[in-house]
């Protein structure tokens, strides 16, 4: 088949989960004999590449604002390759559903990956939230197969707009520290530290995560890895901790640094409150990570019972990250639960069959 991936940043991934999703699907399905074409937004690339393992690759403009971004450079993507010869598109992202128009007009076969709720983030105004949610029910409008990455979200769709779609995992790989000086370069000790990775928005929850941090007693740091892209009111608020056990790191790109910085945590703390499955839980699952984790229907999907779950409250997190530090072997048993969960049901070369069956049963039909 020829696939084509558009509506990501683009690979090699180097900024989200969609990156990264885009990159591990498309390096297995070229592996499995398929043509697989990925478009890239070309200000996220000073160095273009023309193909990327086995996936060949090609650089469209968008709008650079927060709120048009990702619709126009797909709408530049969609443009490209509806005129191409491609059995399947894959259109990543909820907001690119109005772009599914013309497809139909061009009679081509799409598959949309729906994400998560996005219109329950905070980052977006009140017309933001508007235009995800009408792209959510216009998605459920056409033929075109919608993939949920969690139960959680098929559920949604189901009872919400009455429309059945596909459950297709995320898929993570699992790791373990080869390098532990990648860690100290931080001055950080392995063992030594509570780590969050996440883009510093409100339903992520980082500014919870220092407050209960500041009324903790322990020589262990809070290391903040991510940052914004828009600077707000509330990533403003973060910055402002006097409490000098807590680390920004800004964004870090480097696979081997984040492995390191995973795999040597004392615990990781995942805030996040919307959309499907997280990779960031995921890939801090596959480091053999213990999870302190927001409570709430996705999370639990995935860390089930390998891990400990915190309200939305100061006073309870910080009970949960005392009881981390008091509970060592429960800790490390429990870490190595949420590693066997990825082995068996967040796995990428699963993952990649599922899409590959997917893909063709619709060429077929």
């Amino acid at each position: 088949m020829k696939i084509a991936i558009l509506g990501t940043r683009g690979v090699p991934a180097k900024y989200g989960g969609f990156e990264t999703f885009a990159e591990e699907l498309g390096r297995r399905l070229v592996k499995r004999g398929h043509e697989v074409h990925v478009s890239c937004r070309s200000n996220f690339y000073s160095h273009r590449l023309e193909d990327y393992l086995g996936m060949k690759l090609t650089y469209t403009q968008g709008v650079k604002t927060k709120s048009l971004e990702t619709l126009s450079h797909t709408f530049n993507s969609v443009k490209h390759v509806l005129q191409k010869p491609f059995d399947i598109i894959l259109l990543c992202n909820i907001a690119n559903a109005p772009l599914l128009l013309f497809s139909k007009s061009l009679r081509k076969k799409v598959v949309l990956h729906a994400d998560g709720m996005e219109w329950e983030r905070n980052k977006w105004n009140a017309l933001g939230k508007k235009y995800f949610r009408f792209a959510a029910w216009l998605a459920t409008k056409f033929k075109t197969e919608i993939i949920s990455d969690s139960k959680a979200l098929q559920k949604f769709y189901k009872d919400k707009y009455g429309r059945d779609s596909n459950f297709i995992a995320y898929g993570a790989i699992p790791t373990s520290s080869s390098d532990k000086t990648l860690v100290r370069k931080y001055g950080l000790k392995p063992d030594g530290y509570f780590l969050q990775i996440t883009r510093f928005e409100p339903e992520n929850n980082p500014l919870l995560s220092i407050k209960a941090f500041e009324k903790l007693d322990t020589e262990k740091k809070l290391v903040l890895v991510g940052g914004i892209k828009y600077a707000t009111a509330y990533s403003e608020q973060l910055y402002n901790t006097k409490d000098p056990r807590v680390q920004f790191v800004g964004f870090i790109y480097d696979k081997n640094v984040l492995r390191e910085l995973r795999c040597n945590a004392f615990a990781y703390i995942h805030g996040n409150e919307v959309g499907g499955t997280n990779p960031a839980l995921l890939e801090a699952m596959s480091a053999g990570c213990f999870i302190v984790s927001r409570d709430g229907p996705f999370n639990r999907e995935v860390l089930q019972n390998a891990g400990v779950y915190f309200h939305k409250s100061t006073e309870d997190l910080r009970n949960k990250l005392v009881w981390t530090l008091d509970h060592s072997q429960e800790k490390q048993d429990l870490a190595k639960k949420g590693k066997e969960i990825i082995l068996k049901t967040y796995n990428w070369d699963s993952v990649a069959a599922s899409y590959e069956n997917l893909f063709e049963k619709i060429v077929s039909s």
